[in-house]
This record gives C-alpha cells, structure tokens and sequence, in this order.
C-alpha cells in the first residue's frame, strides 16, 4: 500500500512539471512585446511621418508628450474632428511646448489608411506635431491601442502617466462634448502645474483600431 502511495505521488508530481513546462511554452510573456502601463516607461518605437522621416520617441524625452490613435474614417473620430474639439486640444497643448504624436496603425487597404492621407490631414486641419504611420500595427500592439481614439500621456522621464480615452462620455454625437469630462485635458493642466493626475486611467472608445491581420 505505502509503495503505491509513493509511486502515485510521484506520478503526480511528473504531471505538475510537464504542465508547468506545457504552461511556459504558451505563456504571452514568451511571445508578446513590451506592453505599456502608466508609471512604467513608455515602450520606445521609430515611426515614419507622412513625408517619409522617421520620428523616435526618444528624440522627444524631456518633454510631455500625447500619443492619440487616430482613423479619419472613423465617426468617432470624425466626432471630435469635425467639432475642432482635437485640433483645439493639440494647438492648445503643443503651444505650451507640448509634443503631439498622432498615429495610424490601420493596414494597408482598409480604414484610415491610402493615399489621400496629407489630404485628409490637411482638410481636418491637424495641429498635431507629426502624423505617425504604423501599417504593420507593430507599435499600436505595444501600446495595446485598441481603439481611435485611444490616448496616451508620457512625462519627460519617459513614464506613461495617462492611458484611456480622450473623454466619459462613449459616444459619436457632437452634442455631447460641451457635457463631456475631458481626460486629456485634465492630465495636461495637471503634469503642467505639476500635480499628479487624478484620474490615470480610463477606459477607451471608439471604433477598433483597423490592424493587419497577424
């Protein structure tokens, strides 16, 4: 009886290690990039702007700086840009030596990305530092950007201090900006007069970022 007892212990004990093992190999950690989360570094990227320069995150370090997920096909989006509501927020901020990085992570051929894009971006009349492409999705993945908009703020340190949406209020009606509490907003007049931010997260809306398939 006792050696049966010890031979199914050490069957037991086999079969925990072979799943921890089996556990390891499907682990994320193992597969997926740095991902980002606020009061960690910012993870670093290269991105080409629409005239074909490339722009790192870390040529901007000492300064504040916005990452906002953006569609132009988008009616969230369109929301915001249509009532001059984004465009007000980036000449505002960037005029107080804030840097403002607008970024496209849709694929080739599908939403938000072609070859009308310094159109659009000059029809909407962007005010955003740079104008970022990411057709292979590479940098959206590592932000874990899951929505346009999706807005992120980085301090000079290089810390993320703000990740979520631009706003409370979900919705693509232009009627409710005046009504809504902008997270944005809020996070900048904070780090400026510096103070921390009140509110560090929220949770993002929109349409789904248009990534390419993997």
């Amino acid at each position: 009886m006792k050696r049966l007892v010890l031979i199914a212990t050490a069957l037991g004990a086999l079969a925990l290690a072979l799943g921890s093992l089996a556990g390891s190999a499907e682990s994320p950690q193992a597969t997926e990039p740095f991902q980002a989360a606020v009061g960690k570094p910012a993870p670093e990227f290269t991105l080409k702007d629409t005239e074909g320069k490339e722009h790192s995150l870390a040529e901007f370090k000492g300064k504040f700086v916005v990452l906002e997920w953006v569609n132009f096909g988008c009616p969230f989006v369109k929301k915001h840009y249509g009532a001059s509501n984004m465009q007000g927020l980036q000449a505002e901020y960037t005029g107080k030596g804030v840097v403002w990085l607008s970024i496209c992570s849709s694929a080739p051929g599908k939403q938000g990305e072609g070859e009308e894009l310094k159109k659009q971006i000059a029809e909407r009349k962007s005010a955003a530092t740079f104008y970022l492409t990411d057709a292979e999705g590479r940098v959206g993945r590592m932000y874990e950007a899951k929505t346009t908009p999706h807005m992120y703020l980085i301090d000079p340190a290089g810390a993320m201090v703000y990740a979520g949406g631009i706003d409370d209020i979900p919705s693509a009606d232009v009627e409710d900006l005046p009504k809504a509490k902008n997270y944005v907003r809020l996070a900048l007049d904070a780090v400026l007069a510096g103070k921390p931010v009140a509110i560090a997260t929220s949770q993002p809306y929109g349409c789904s970022v248009k990534y390419a398939e993997k």
